[in-house]
């Protein structure tokens, strides 16, 4: 890739500061230099949002930093496009309760040029909680067309690696399935405890990259918290049914197969959300004081019953309050409320889910 221009740097560093300083200060006064109207809003509401959980919450950092990688970029004489990827890392609390929390977001930069310096003309989210569907397919990635526009950020391909996912799993590698059997476990597979550090530690092993046993989505929040389960113990409920059970096959017939609990955030909450005598099952409980980590916590943006995002207990902070890991945009110790997110709005409720601890 050849070296971005020195002044559309100077443009990227002078955003990325204001950035980092609004949510560092909870002071929408860093955002006013930003010229794309609708991403101000977007940040200054979060920046809102921030400054109200303070209010009742020790969950303020201390310090932080964004360190932000050029992903690619294309230059013309009046506009250019930079993918950005912002590594999002803050510090809380202090000694045994302290800890640190990060995000990656990623967003497209247009900039224009303006008095002989390149200044910020839009920025948008590439990807963001919002999202239900889990359902798209992979894509090779595209180059930049002729009218300056990316197609949508691509999927990466699925790609077979299962002898060293059995190994995390402590199960017998190189099994040879027949056509629809289920090579990850079945209904009564295994049961057991729920060993809840097996969960998290599999949470913090693959919050900011693909575990390439799986298929890996564009909206792949789901299928995240769902391989934290299943390393967790939980046994499959495979139906080879998309709308029953829970479950995941892997590829069958050059195709990948999945239940839609398994996948895709709505089905999931649902599937948590009805009894049932073994298996995966939970127990919803009414405060986020009451999950461990492990547990399961499952966001409505809209206040609506639909349920855009799912994540997984991690840790918890001084208060008792959860820290959480998810995908789509990863996310480690991320503290639970994610009024951090372009997706919240006043309308969020959430569910909480403690998992059973036998299945």
């Amino acid at each position: 890739m050849p070296e971005l221009d020195e002044r559309i740097k100077k443009a990227l560093v002078e955003y990325v500061n204001a950035v980092n300083e609004a949510e560092l200060n909870r002071s929408p006064d860093a955002l006013a230099r930003i010229g794309d109207e609708a991403h101000r809003w977007r940040l200054e509401r979060r920046t809102r949002a921030l400054r109200r959980r303070d209010a009742f919450s020790a969950a303020r950092p201390r310090r932080g930093e964004i360190r932000a990688r050029v992903l690619r970029w294309n230059a013309g004489e009046k506009e250019a496009f930079v993918d950005l990827q912002l590594l999002i890392a803050r510090a809380f609390g202090a000694g045994a309760t302290g800890f640190a929390e990060e995000r990656i977001e990623r967003e497209r930069i247009r900039l224009v040029p303006f008095g002989g310096e390149w200044r910020l003309d839009r920025a948008e989210p590439l990807g963001d909680e919002r999202s239900s569907a889990a359902l798209l397919g992979s894509g090779a990635e595209g180059a930049l067309g002729a009218g300056g526009e990316w197609p949508v950020a691509p999927s990466v391909p699925f790609i077979p690696a299962r002898d060293g996912y059995a190994a995390w799993q402590g199960i017998a590698s190189g099994v040879q399935a027949a056509p629809w059997a289920n090579p990850y476990g079945g209904a009564s597979a295994r049961s057991g405890p729920y060993d809840r550090e097996a969960a998290v530690a599999y949470a913090e092993a693959w919050w900011d990259k693909a575990n390439p046993a799986y298929e890996l989505f564009e909206v792949n929040c789901t299928n995240y918290v769902s391989q934290c389960l299943f390393a967790g113990g939980a046994p499959m409920n495979y139906t080879g049914k998309r709308e029953s059970g829970w479950w995941y096959h892997g590829l069958s017939s050059g195709q990948e197969r999945w239940s839609y609990s398994w996948a895709v955030a709505n089905s999931l909450q649902h599937f948590l959300s009805q009894p049932r005598p073994a298996g995966l099952r939970a127990v919803r409980v009414e405060r986020p004081e009451q999950l461990s980590p492990g547990d399961v916590i499952c966001y409505d943006w809209d206040g609506n019953g639909q349920f855009r995002h799912n994540t997984i207990v991690t840790a918890t902070n001084e208060d008792g309050m959860p820290l959480v890991n998810a995908n789509t945009v990863p996310s480690r110790h991320r503290y639970w409320d994610y009024r951090d997110s372009y997706a919240w709005t006043e309308n969020t409720r959430y569910r909480f889910y403690r998992i059973e601890a036998i299945f």
